[in-house]
């Protein structure tokens, strides 16, 4: 199993724990949980396939994925105390699942032989909107629309990636170094309250 590959499954596992936390201190039961789950875990990367006219769609291909998606809502059941107590836990699993999905989307499109331009916004398009099918299911404000740095911090860690593998820079190198980026971008940000400019 390669670098890629095991990147692909574990976004997939943070994505789903993410979904089943965001309903937390809500009247839902646990089917309710798990479903927020796994439409967080596959969003992003159905909708990015079906764009592309990538088929079968990934977790439809591959049983594994859907394994991973069990596997994060089984962590978040059984281990929910102690997943809940965990400072910003919610914040840091959707971190790490943009992270992945971002540089994953990324080198699926330039897969599928489309422009670096396309795998770019496809790259963060499979990242962020398995975060706002999650919010919409939740009656949240999307974190798209927040002031938050978020989906720019994907386009950020895509954009480093295209021109590292560009230059040539080997590829698992590659990976760890633009999905390191993104989630520095996350952390910093937050961290410092900071936001893009908004229209006044």
């Amino acid at each position: 199993m390669d670098l890629q590959y095991a990147l692909e499954l574990i976004g997939t596992y943070f994505f789903a724990i993410s979904g089943a936390l965001a309903i937390q201190n809500r009247e839902h039961d646990l089917f309710g949980a798990g479903f927020t789950g796994f439409i967080t875990a596959i969003g992003g990367g159905s909708l990015r396939d079906i764009i592309l006219g990538a088929y079968p769609l990934v977790w439809i291909g591959n049983v594994n994925f859907l394994y991973a998606i069990f596997a994060g809502l089984i962590t978040t059941f059984v281990f929910f105390p102690l997943v809940a107590r965990l400072r910003k836990t919610l914040f840091l699993f959707d971190t790490l699942g943009i992270a992945f999905f971002t540089i994953l989307g990324v080198e699926k499109t330039l897969a599928l032989g489309f422009r670096p331009e396309v795998a770019a916004i496809m790259g963060m398009f499979s990242a962020v909107m398995g975060g706002v099918i999650r919010d919409t299911l939740t009656n949240e404000i999307p974190i798209l629309f927040r002031k938050e740095v978020y989906a720019s911090a994907c386009l950020s860690g895509a954009v480093v990636y295209l021109v590292l593998n560009y230059y040539g820079l080997e590829r698992n190198i590659n990976l760890l170094v633009s999905i390191s980026l993104i989630i520095l971008i996350r952390l910093v940000a937050v961290r410092f309250k900071l936001s893009l400019p908004t229209l006044k």
